[in-house]
């Protein structure tokens, strides 16, 4: 009987995941494994039913160098994705084949289920467990770890937030997405001399937001990380389009920035770990741009269209090369490990990095909080992404 391994993609979907998916499946064949993919995330481990008659079928994917020959040609994941944390399911949400035995709920509503999750693992058989995700994915890959089970984590999200490395899997594209369409934006903004304002993903972390503006130039840019003086930036805006020739103004913003006293603008319920839907501040700096000059303005989220697509070729050799970082340590039985990128070097981290701190954009070092700029100066000795 075959030795088996299993992967998974949780959490949003970023370019570069087929590739790791990939990757890993091939290199692991090709040492004498057997490689199983968890379809939709945790969520397998809680909706693969346990017993030898059942058909499992929708929620795993024997993954193979036959059959992965072709996906990395295309962004997504072909395991899809959800953000169910096991640890924290809501009760609502418990499979049916586990409310009899599932615990009370908490004060949240939420009920722990790891202990079903590593049953299922025992059931498939898996002698190790390769997640690729953000923090809420890795989030329960330290858990599992905690439990006993052979994790390797590989980071992914287009935040580039996971703490513990210097990059994750999808940043890179999400970044050149977002410089083309803010540069193609421009003409828009130029022929009718309007002010643009474009909302980038970013709860948390500005980095994204940075870097944009960064390699774009934009006008002005607002961080998820600092606060802002809505009048202070309209004020910069409208100088800003009075000295282009060209009398246009261009602001990218962080979804997650808000106004000073404020708060992020978040609308509908919750999901399943907790998050509301983010979007709105630039529909909010539009309104104030607007009122204060009178002026006509453009609006645009970006959204989904920064993780859409295939990866570049920086996502897809870090996604490679992180697949097989972990084949490597999986195979010397060196399990509780992030794959990560550190000062430009690819490191073997332990998991528990991943919760012992919050990484954020270093304003102090990068940005000019006055002029809502980035600030990059004084690069040597710094490393490619500016940490």
């Amino acid at each position: 009987m075959a030795r088996r391994v299993g992967i998974l993609t949780g959490g949003g979907d970023v370019p570069g995941l087929n590739s790791a998916i990939k990757a890993f499946a091939c290199r692991m064949e090709d040492a004498g494994y057997e490689v199983l993919g968890l379809r939709r995330g945790w969520a397998a481990l809680l909706h693969v039913q346990p017993y030898a008659d059942a058909d499992n079928s929708s929620w795993l994917l024997p993954l193979s160098r036959g059959t992965t020959r072709t996906i990395d040609r295309s962004g997504g994941t072909v395991l899809h994705t959800s953000r169910v944390n096991p640890a924290i399911t809501p009760a609502s949400a418990i499979p049916d084949h586990l409310r009899a035995a599932a615990g009370p709920a908490d004060e949240r509503g939420m009920v722990d289920l790891t202990r079903a999750a590593l049953r299922t693992i025992e059931f498939l058989r898996l002698e190790a467990l390769v997640a690729i995700g953000g923090d809420g994915t890795l989030s329960f890959a330290r858990r599992l770890h905690q439990e006993g089970v052979p994790v390797i984590a590989i980071p992914k999200t287009m935040d580039n937030d996971v703490f513990g490395t210097d990059y994750c899997i999808g940043f890179s594209t999400a970044v050149s997405r977002s410089v083309d369409l803010v540069s193609d934006l421009r003409t828009v903004a130029g022929s009718h001399e309007r002010f643009l304002v474009v909302e980038l993903f970013g709860r948390y972390s500005g980095e994204t937001c940075l870097l944009t503006s960064y390699l774009c130039g934009t006008d002005r840019a607002l961080l998820a990380e600092v606060p802002f003086d809505t009048a202070v930036v309209v004020a910069l805006l409208a100088g800003d389009k009075r000295a282009n020739p060209s009398n246009y103004a261009v602001l990218t913003v962080s979804e997650g920035a808000y106004p000073q006293g404020g708060r992020p603008f978040e609308t509908g319920e919750a999901d399943a770990v907790g998050h509301r839907e983010l979007g709105g501040v630039g529909r909010y700096l539009r309104q104030a741009l607007q009122e204060e000059t009178g002026e006509r303005v453009i609006y645009q989220r970006l959204s989904y269209l920064m993780r859409s697509g295939a990866p570049d070729s920086l996502d897809r050799l870090v996604a490679n090369n992180f697949a097989n970082l972990a084949a490597d340590l999986l195979l010397a039985g060196k399990a509780g490990r992030l794959t990560a990128l550190v000062a430009g070097k690819y490191e073997a981290e332990p998991i528990a990095v991943t919760g012992e701190g919050i990484k954020r954009v270093d304003v102090d070092r990068f940005y000019d909080r006055a002029r809502y700029r980035p600030n990059v100066v004084g690069l040597i000795g710094l490393p490619m992404f500016l940490h």
